[in-house]
């Protein structure tokens, strides 16, 4: 019986074939890899990026909770006080949201949520509530500018100025992710900012669908005949919404303004059976409007 022996690294095999036999005895060797300086380089470059990763992570996740508190304060309501002369009962009415621009006493908001007579009316006061919960305070507004086109307006407010939310310079693309903040019940429930996180699914015409020709405004047959681009938001807004900013979830700059909800029924039949999509006119119209000052 042929004995084999144990061959390390580099070993050469003894030759045991009987004298005279002229049989070529190859080498054979056991290749082990041993790892070198670029081996564990990339080892550590590796580890150094994953812990970057994991440190980042959580950071990227904090962005919009920090973005929300930075721009709540800019976020007001807006309504009407009610106090007639022949009661001392005071009613409050709110109507929608808006935000604070410029130097800090111009709030833009919706036109539709102005009242009609807003100027008619002396038993009425425009008012801009701002604060939250029980710190909650009104503040006397008037009327500056109006853009009924584009469904906007902008107030001037007294006291104090607040911080102002900024205007965003590109625009979004489709698909891109953005938040709006408002009151979607107005004060119901208190002065309690919600915000809502979603996608804009679209960039289309305005145009309000209607059942026939007959049902058609004059406002929506001269839309339909020159139809803006307005970005469709796969969400679900209150009337309360109405002049909340649509803005970017990192950096808070304003992209655009709630304007309107796609709905089947009337405004009562928004609050059982919303339809989940909200449109929102484009902040360059809002420039427009305060191109002035």
């Amino acid at each position: 019986m042929r004995k084999t022996a144990n061959v390390g690294v580099g070993a050469v095999l003894p030759d045991t074939r009987p004298p005279g036999q002229g049989r070529v005895m190859t080498e054979r060797k056991r290749v082990v890899i041993r790892p070198g300086a670029g081996s564990r380089l990339w080892r550590y470059r590796l580890t150094c990026l994953l812990l970057a990763l994991f440190c980042w992570l959580p950071a990227v996740a904090a962005e919009l909770p920090d973005t929300i508190e930075k721009v709540r304060g800019s976020i007001v309501g807006v309504g009407v006080i009610r106090s007639p002369k022949q009661s001392r009962k005071v009613s409050v009415e709110p109507r929608g949201t808006g935000f604070v621009v410029g130097a800090g006493n111009r709030v833009v908001t919706n036109f539709h949520v102005l009242p009609e007579d807003f100027d008619a009316n002396p038993e009425e006061k425009l008012t801009v509530f701002t604060g939250r919960g029980d710190d909650a305070r009104g503040r006397h507004a008037k009327v500056l500018r109006t853009d009924p086109e584009h469904d906007l307006a902008l107030l001037e407010f007294s006291g104090e100025p607040l911080p102002a939310m900024k205007l965003a310079g590109s625009r979004p693309r489709e698909g891109e992710e953005v938040v709006f903040t408002g009151f979607p019940l107005g004060m119901i429930l208190g002065l309690y900012p919600a915000t809502t996180k979603t996608i804009i699914s679209a960039i289309t015409p305005i145009a309000i669908p209607a059942p026939s020709s007959r049902s058609l405004t004059a406002a929506q047959v001269k839309r339909l005949k020159s139809p803006y681009l307005v970005y469709q938001l796969d969400a679900i807004a209150y009337p309360g919404n109405s002049g909340s900013p649509v803005y970017h979830p990192e950096t808070g700059e304003v992209l655009g303004v709630i304007n309107s909800v796609f709905v089947k029924g009337s405004k009562e039949a928004l609050l059982s059976s919303p339809s989940g999509i909200t449109y929102a006119i484009p902040v360059r119209y809002v420039k427009a409007l305060l191109a002035d000052d």
